[in-house]
């Protein structure tokens, strides 16, 4: 029986490479996999995965106005699985078109995303993976001070920590830092972290 899954971590926790070997290992076994992202994602590439370690595979973008379970019904629906990336940004109506082919059609979709924006808030795609997903696991990353990362923060030029602003910036290493959260809040306070 078919699952969704919810691979979730910090900023630079190889969750693309992992999407993107994912897609490697079911292709290698002769399978058919569907990849996509939101369309929003346009950092790297607007139309591939594209992970920090040079890894890209081109993919189908999702807008916020489409019906993903209509387009796997209407071209997708020979797929063995749905490997989708940056899952955060997708609409909760999303995530549950995504469980609606996981029921329907009994194809195992796997999602890899942030769990938390920069000031440790749900993204609303994230939050709804967290409600309905079968499986949930994270993907680990450290802090520089060697504990587990979980805050993603936000760090401006000048590298000191953001607090408030939109909740979707895009950005990579520039603009992001996945630290602890003692350090994160040490690094407001403006205190030394080690």
């Amino acid at each position: 029986m078919a699952k969704l899954y919810f691979k979730y971590g910090a900023m630079g926790s190889s969750k693309s490479a992992q999407a993107l070997i994912t897609k490697f290992n079911y292709e290698e076994k002769g399978l058919k996999v569907w990849l996509i992202k939101p369309a929003i994602d346009v950092r790297d590439n607007a139309y591939a995965v594209v992970s920090r370690i040079g890894l890209s595979c081109e993919c189908e973008t999702v807008g916020a106005e489409v019906n993903i379970y209509d387009e796997f019904s209407e071209g997708h629906y020979d797929a063995d699985v749905v490997i989708a990336d940056e899952c955060q940004f997708f609409t909760p109506a999303h995530i549950d078109q995504l469980r609606q082919i996981v029921d329907e059609f009994d194809t195992p979709v796997i999602c890899f995303g942030l769990r938390t924006d920069f000031m440790t808030r749900l993204f609303d795609g994230s939050k709804r993976l967290f409600e309905i997903a079968d499986s949930i696991a994270e993907i680990k990353t450290i802090c520089e001070c060697g504990s587990k990362a979980t805050v993603n923060a936000r760090v401006s030029k000048d590298g000191a920590i953001v607090t408030e602003g939109e909740q979707v910036m895009l950005g990579g290493d520039d603009v992001y830092v996945a630290m602890c959260h003692r350090c994160w809040k040490k690094k407001i306070n403006g205190k030394k972290t080690y």
